[in-house]
């Protein structure tokens, strides 16, 4: 059954999992059962669409009870849209969960800004956890509160390219290499049925992570949103409108359909699955959306048919500063509420769930069920694992680029992307000029420094 975004809005009002009813003490006290369990609230996310999804609960969660029966964990499951409203409602209420799932920026700014997470640097060296992460897994300038407000479990490449060979030789054609191939395919695609792009646009964060922040790299360069915030440069300066520009001549030239943005992320993985476009525009963690679900043994793309993906980052593009780039960002992982006790019981049964979410046995887990691509625990032999062809293909994707730039909502505050994310979709419904998007953001950039001085 489809859900609404009503619907959706809805379920984020209770949760999935309640195990007995949650005691209403603040999260600094040390909130306990009749049998002595030191009970955690936990905030997670779970997209329910991605293959062996079901499997978390007991891989992850189920272990970890039954491997620490004296913290009693009561937990809520979100994906998506609400999930952020429930954080920033928990946020404003000030009763934000123990442990929280959350973004190293962007999506998080307000746990981020508000310092509504404790720096768990002080606990990462008391275990020695340097000698276990990337460095740039624990480097704390990579974080939007300054320090290691989470563990991260992944590093994150906010953008792939990709490919189903078996629609292209369908239609005579070969993977495009530039963006001038890719719009020569599109009457071709269109003529045997095929739309040319496909992307979940109906989500205004999609166009902005997964497409919009590689293009303005490769208009921009490297580092371009330092100049920016430095104040050398401006959102309407020529590199930064023509990132914009080119934008809607994709919808221009039907590389990319309107109906994309009435097209929801739950939606486009079967649209793909299906052979219904010849390339997909998305990040790459959704290959765990398309590989077999252990708990059903069906997967959207088959292990065979997998053979015929090949995923890259987007064709090179006329007039830009960087091609062959990707848009990367430290991956997601887990926080605990600043609240909580330094030294506390809690604490201490906190950071042994956080550790235990973000240590070697989850993210080997997660390797192989699809949910991450680039580990942050440097011990893992990626190679002795069972993967299928599309979760090797995105393990090589970093082969595939030579230049990483920013994601823009890792970058700037949800007060100024949020605006460029309407614009990206007023450029594809042609309310709005790429000038005239850019001096919304430019305003909303100039307002929230002025809000921020």
């Amino acid at each position: 059954m489809k859900l609404t975004r009503k619907t959706w809005c809805l379920l984020g009002l209770i949760p999935f999992i309640a195990l007995a009813s949650c005691s209403k003490t603040g999260s600094g006290s040390q909130a306990r059962t009749a049998g002595g369990a030191l009970e955690l609230r936990v905030l997670n996310y779970l997209d329910l669409t991605s293959a062996n999804s079901s499997d978390e609960i007991s891989q992850v969660w189920d272990a970890f009870s039954k491997a620490n029966p004296d913290i009693r964990i009561i937990r809520e499951d979100l994906f998506n849209e609400p999930f952020h409203n429930k954080v920033e409602a928990y946020a404003a209420a000030g009763q934000l969960p123990d442990v929280i799932y959350a973004w190293p920026s962007g999506r998080s700014t307000t746990l981020h800004t508000q310092r509504l997470l404790k720096d768990l640097s002080p606990l990462v060296r008391n275990d020695r956890l340097e000698n276990e992460f990337l460095p740039k897994a624990l480097d704390p300038t990579a974080q939007g509160a300054g320090y290691i407000a989470i563990l991260p479990r992944a590093i994150t490449s906010s953008h792939a390219f990709y490919i189903n060979t078996e629609v292209l030789r369908d239609a005579g054609l070969t993977p495009a290499k530039t963006y001038a191939e890719l719009k020569a395919q599109v009457p071709i695609l269109k003529a045997k049925g095929y739309d040319t792009v496909l992307m979940a646009n109906q989500e205004s964060w999609v166009m902005n992570s997964c497409l919009f922040s590689l293009i303005a790299g490769r208009f921009g360069g490297e580092n371009w949103e330092q100049s920016i915030l430095s104040g050398e440069a401006r959102f309407t300066d020529p590199d930064f409108v023509n990132a914009l520009a080119f934008i809607k001549t994709m919808y221009t030239d039907g590389v990319l359909s309107q109906a994309t943005l009435s097209t929801d992320y739950g939606s486009v993985i079967g649209q793909f699955g299906t052979n219904k476009g010849a390339y997909l525009i998305d990040g790459d963690w959704r290959v765990g959306a398309f590989i077999t679900d252990k708990s059903t043994n069906q997967a959207i793309i088959p292990p065979a048919r997998q053979e015929n993906i090949q995923i890259t980052v987007f064709p090179d593009i006329p007039g830009a500063k960087l091609n062959q780039s990707t848009s990367g960002i430290l991956g997601t992982g887990w926080g605990m509420n600043a609240n909580i006790e330094s030294g506390s019981d809690k604490e201490k049964a906190a950071w042994r769930l956080i550790k235990w979410l973000s240590g070697k046995e989850i993210q080997t887990w997660l390797l192989e069920s699809g949910g991450i691509a680039t580990p942050t625990v440097a011990t893992i032999d990626i190679g002795s694992l069972k993967l299928e062809p599309m979760q090797k293909a995105i393990s090589m994707l970093g082969s595939e680029y030579t230049s990483t730039t920013s994601v823009i909502d890792g970058v700037f505050h949800s007060d100024v992307f949020n605006p460029l994310n309407d614009g990206l979709q007023e450029l594809g419904l042609g309310t709005k000029t790429p000038e005239q998007v850019a001096r919304d953001v430019q305003q909303a950039y100039d307002n929230w420094k002025r809000s921020n001085r």
